[in-house]
């Protein structure tokens, strides 16, 4: 196993700790600050020091990471299940059911999903729950067609024609023998799809279009504290050296599976 691997993989389990307990050990209150200390550099009770509103920015970064993950996590399991069904159907069945469904990946696949996003959840509203269902619907597309793909691939395989001359369902054979064996590319998909989405609702709330203002979400730091850079650049650059290192371990990770699968 590459080095670059392993390290993906720690990153990517340290990201998962600060996420379910990060809230926890932030030394600070996360909405409480303190105008006097406004905009600190690194230093005494504040590592990374203060943002505008006194806050600490080390307290926030920890109970951010919740914020920050969650919802790519929902979006990526949502995303893939969506995916993995419909592209079972579209794979192993054939016929009209993978002309129709096909026709639409197609179409929504051509489509801009950056732009798709900012505009539905911009004129729709409703904040976070809006943003990761947006998501969702745009990730299941590119899902479909990579699930639908690898499942094209073992179609002629000889355990199938086997299966087949035994008698058994195609939903029998489709979830019982065809399912576990594109697993990994399934897996390797759904943590692309978590990097997509983390990015994406980053973006978004970056925006100001995803998490509310004023909550620890590390997209929304790195846009309310873009301000500080001459102050206290700390406020936003550790939040985008996260998502970065974040979204580049889930990355690593996905395509290591993948290269296990095709090699």
């Amino acid at each position: 196993m590459k080095a670059s691997v392993v390290a993906a993989a720690l990153c990517t389990a340290a990201f998962v700790a600060v996420a379910i307990a990060g809230r926890w050990f932030a030394p600070l209150s996360v909405e409480n600050g303190d105008l006097m200390r406004s905009a600190l550099g690194p230093g005494g009770a504040h590592l990374l020091g203060t943002d505008e509103l006194g806050r600490d920015v080390f307290s926030r970064i920890l109970a951010g990471g919740r914020e920050a993950i969650a919802g790519p996590v929902v979006a990526a399991i949502a995303a893939t299940l969506l995916g993995t069904v419909f592209g079972l159907v579209c794979g192993f069945l054939g016929g009209w059911a993978d002309n129709l469904v096909m026709r639409f990946v197609d179409f929504a696949y051509s489509l801009p999903s950056g732009l798709i996003a900012i505009v539905v959840v911009g004129v729709l509203g409703g904040g976070y729950p809006v943003a990761v269902m947006t998501l969702i619907v745009l990730a299941v597309p590119g899902d479909v067609r990579i699930v639908r793909a690898a499942v094209l691939a073992q179609r002629h395989q000889p355990y199938l024609e086997a299966a087949r001359v035994l008698g058994l369902s195609r939903v029998r054979i489709a979830v019982v023998h065809v399912l576990p064996n594109i697993s990994p590319t399934v897996v390797a998909n759904g943590l692309l799809t978590f990097g997509y989405s983390l990015v994406s609702l980053s973006a978004l709330s970056f925006l100001g279009l995803g998490s509310p203002a004023g909550s620890p979400d590390w997209g929304r730091m790195i846009s309310e504290n873009r301000t500080l850079l001459d102050v206290n650049p700390w406020a936003s650059v550790v939040p985008a050296l996260l998502l970065v290192l974040v979204a580049a371990s889930v990355t690593i990770l996905g395509d290591w599976l993948l290269d296990r699968r095709t090699s």
